[in-house]
């Protein structure tokens, strides 16, 4: 996958933000409930280590034996926040702008899969539309970003992969950050068989990935950006 980035130069202050949660059907079983969650809410930078598939070192990630049970078709909510526990108000930091994305991975069983690898299958992207970042909608809807289970996928388990991405400080690398966990889901009511073409993580994203950087920061609203993702 290539990202063809346009955007202002900034500082390179953090973003900090966690996927804590996973709302289906209007229930919220709570932080970590099937979720691979740190207990630090850095990013990852290095886009070459196994922790750009579902987040891990540097920062220490739990481990879950818990299953979620999603419907295909349906939309669920990947619930994002600051902290573990930081309230629906305080998601990360308005002005650090990006595209949020979300990725399936077929498993055998989600809570022993290994995130890193082949496999993972992008169902859901959102950068820059009408002057709008994925980020900043995440931001003013409190967290709650929406994800669409496709319904022509096998039944069975998954990992769903949701990531925001910071690119404040992106002129050189190691600059965007990225934030990502994973879910531990079962997709259920589809007979579907879909296999739709999967890239591996670490390996989608590269170092060498283009980079245009003019300087429009504006002195009142912050950076003047754009994106284009391309690939799978």
């Amino acid at each position: 996958m290539k990202l063809a980035l346009l955007l202002g130069v900034v500082g390179l202050a953090s973003s900090h933000t966690i996927f804590v949660s996973l709302e289906v059907d209007g229930v919220n079983n709570g932080v970590s409930y099937g979720v691979r969650t740190p207990t630090y809410d850095g990013p990852i930078t290095d886009v070459n280590s196994d922790s750009i598939a579902c987040n891990g070192d540097p920062n220490p990630t739990l481990s879950t034996d818990k299953v979620i049970d999603v419907t295909a078709g349906s939309t669920i909510y990947a619930i994002w926040r600051h902290t573990l526990y930081s309230g629906p108000t305080d998601v990360m930091d308005s002005t650090h702008l990006g595209p949020t994305m979300a990725y399936l991975k077929k498993v055998d069983d989600a809570v022993t899969a290994v995130g890193a690898g082949d496999g993972w299958f992008k169902i859901q992207e959102d950068g820059l539309n009408d002057g709008t970042w994925g980020t900043t909608k995440v931001i003013e809807a409190e967290g709650r970003y929406p994800i669409t289970i496709p319904d022509c996928i096998e039944p069975g388990h998954y990992l769903l992969r949701a990531e925001m991405v910071a690119l404040h400080g992106a002129s050189s690398y190691p600059g965007a950050q990225f934030y990502m966990e994973c879910a531990q889901i079962n997709v259920l009511g589809s007979d579907g068989s879909k296999t739709p073409s999967a890239v591996s993580l670490p390996g989608a994203y590269h170092v060498s990935d283009q980079l245009t950087l003019p300087n429009n920061r504006t002195k009142d609203n912050g950076p003047v950006a754009d994106i284009v993702i391309l690939g799978n």
